[in-house]
């Protein structure tokens, strides 16, 4: 892939999660995107990052202690590039964890 289509893929990915944080009680979680970053805040103080990594060709999503790197795939989308786990699946299930009850991601 290319570096435009990178850019043009990632900024989807990032818009994407961005949609769906908007879809969130604002009380819980907050967001703000710029820069090639999706960041997200809980009253906490604490903050998750989704952001592009051109240099790579990848997504990178900060949550907590851990981090993880996700590669496009024409088939199946945004996968870890170690487990091959879907970046939306992931986002949901790390940021369910920090609130504490469910949330499914949802276009």
């Amino acid at each position: 892939m290319d570096q435009a289509e990178f850019a043009k893929r990632a900024d989807e990915c990032l818009g994407r999660i961005a949609r769906w944080l908007e879809t969130l009680d604002p009380d819980e979680v907050d967001y703000a995107t710029g820069d090639g970053a999706v960041t997200i805040e809980f009253p906490d103080g604490g903050k998750f990052i989704v952001s592009r990594q051109s240099a790579t060709g990848q997504i990178w999503l900060a949550a907590g202690a851990s981090g993880r790197h996700y590669d496009w795939n024409a088939s199946t989308g945004w996968r870890d590039d170690k487990d091959g786990h879907d970046l939306f699946a992931r986002l949901a299930e790390v940021i369910s964890e920090k609130i504490g009850h469910p949330v499914e991601f949802v276009d």
